[in-house]
């Protein structure tokens, strides 16, 4: 039995090329698709770490590329490039909603004195 992919094919085909490659120097990275679908697994799970199955390889090993990626811009890179993908094939629809809800204050906030009359509070009148 085949193990279950958590990138597909055409995924891993837009965010491949983002990955930094390796130069040539000490050991040999692991197998970058192996790496990230332990990462995507993890974030998925809401696991620990640790909890990473070997499949993916080493749970240390694992998390340091993570962190290695999100410290030199590789996630954001990749994050750009699949939008970019998405926005061509038509596939995201950038339409925003913000929700208008009133939150309470906590009770110990409630006594606190309040400034109004600011050029954000349009609700108020002036007197």
């Amino acid at each position: 039995m085949a193990a279950r992919q958590e990138i597909s094919g055409k995924a891993w085909a837009v965010m491949a090329p983002h990955f930094p490659v390796w130069k040539g120097n000490g050991r040999p990275i692991m197998d970058l698709r192996r790496t990230v679908e332990g990462i995507v697994w993890r974030f998925r799970t809401g696991a620990p770490w640790r909890d990473v199955s070997e499949r993916f390889g080493n749970w240390n090993s694992v998390y340091g590329r993570f962190a290695d990626w999100s410290r030199d811009g590789t996630w954001a890179s990749i994050l750009a490039a699949v939008q970019a993908a998405g926005q061509r094939a038509g596939d995201i629809d950038w339409t925003v909603s913000v929700d208008a809800t009133i939150t309470r204050v906590h009770q110990h906030g409630a006594t606190l004195p309040r400034v109004t009359g600011g050029p954000a509070e349009l609700q108020e009148t002036r007197r």
